[in-house]
């Protein structure tokens, strides 16, 4: 079980050495460095514009930095392994200090963001999120600089459930879709045997019955085996803790709603309105995330996600307190990894080759050796 317990909230890959096997031997980039700059822009606009269409979004200015004592960044699991990058700004002379720290994620800012902009039910915002998540460990889909489609909208109390969540994600599978075709449209040489398109509907499974099926394999593992059967899946219940006594990944407690009873559809007790968008990656051969999402916390939810993982503390804190007295309008949002898109549909080994980053010089060593482009 040890294994399980230490891929609860790493990426599956021991060290360099599992790097070197996961990145793909007679690697040839199907677009040069300029096609692909390119083919990006191409994809962001497609997404952007069409994800506003199914969603009804507008797009808004979203912080780099945020002020700690607003409870407002993310910690990304609940165990504290992963913390922000903080500093100190010394304003007039530390007479008005403030000690800010790094986002690491948009998520609760965009629900204060609803109400900031007066978001009625149905009408929601996105933004280019950037961020940075220092304790990843780095390789061939991690990088410690993030950027994302960050999105949120306002529902209502009877939008909480499955089917809503299911309908919401079938949308945005419709996006991710549309985006291949539009590429390939723009860019032949994309179309490729040797890499298979998206299907064109997505397996909703929850992260139980994903385990009924591998019992004894750690999540990142139980990921790429289903999706080996099936090449796109969203699944469910992501932090709520699973038959083996492990939730399927460390989720945080106080913005997706992973406590929630539900039924599956052959009618078995089930927990979570919340998941993540897997999809199967010809060219690492592994699993690949795209988006991570789900209906946010209430009131009643976020206190008992809060006493399960014992961090009560948090209700001190503003962002909290104003989920507590329902001052902010119930959601549902996610993140749309944008490099992570990027090099999925364009087909790379490396994430490194579609954004800008530091990587270590074992890695970059690495890539260099396999022909994998990484942009300095």
């Amino acid at each position: 079980m040890e294994n399980k317990k230490a891929d609860l909230a790493g990426p599956g890959i021991g060290d360099y050495a599992d790097v070197e096997k996961i990145l793909p031997k007679d690697y040839k980039s199907l677009l040069d460095p300029k096609e692909t700059q390119n083919a990006v822009t191409a994809v962001k606009q497609y997404i952007e514009e069409n994800l506003c269409k199914e969603l009804n979004l507008m797009r808004v200015e979203c912080p780099l930095i945020v002020d700690v004592e607003s409870g407002v960044n993310d910690y990304l699991d609940r165990d504290g392994s992963r913390t922000p990058v903080g500093f100190h700004i010394r304003n007039d002379y530390d007479k008005h200090p403030i000690d800010a720290q790094v986002v690491q994620a948009a998520t609760k800012w965009k629900r204060m963001a609803l109400k900031q902009f007066g978001m009625k039910v149905g009408e929601g915002l996105y933004t280019d999120m950037r961020a940075v998540r220092k304790d990843y460990f780095l390789d061939h889909d991690h990088s410690a600089y993030v950027d994302q489609w960050d999105w949120e909208r306002v529902i209502t109390k009877e939008d909480r459930n499955l089917q809503f969540l299911t309908g919401v994600v079938e949308k945005i599978w419709k996006v991710l879709k549309g985006a291949e075709e539009h590429t390939m449209m723009l860019f032949p040489n994309l179309k490729s045997n040797k890499y298979p398109a998206l299907p064109e509907t997505i397996k909703f499974l929850h992260a139980e019955e994903i385990l009924e099926r591998f019992p004894d394999l750690p999540r990142k593992q139980r990921e790429t085996e289903i999706l080996k059967i099936f090449p796109a899946v969203f699944i469910y219940g992501i932090g709520w803790t699973l038959n083996d006594g492990y939730p399927h990944e460390m989720r945080a407690a106080d913005y997706d709603d992973w406590v929630t009873p539900t039924v599956s559809k052959d009618g078995r007790p089930m927990h979570g309105l919340n998941g993540d968008i897997l999809v199967w990656n010809s060219v690492t051969q592994r699993r690949h995330e795209l988006t991570s999402m789900g209906i946010r916390v209430n009131a009643e939810t976020l206190r008992q996600q809060l006493e399960l993982t014992k961090q009560l503390d948090f209700l001190n804190f503003p962002y909290h307190k104003s989920i507590i007295n329902n001052e902010l309008p119930l959601s549902i949002g996610g993140g749309i990894g944008q490099s992570r898109t990027y090099m999925y549909l364009l087909k790379k080994a490396h994430l490194g080759e579609t954004s800008v980053t530091v990587w270590p010089k074992i890695l970059k060593d690495m890539c260099h050796a396999k022909n994998i482009h990484v942009l300095d």
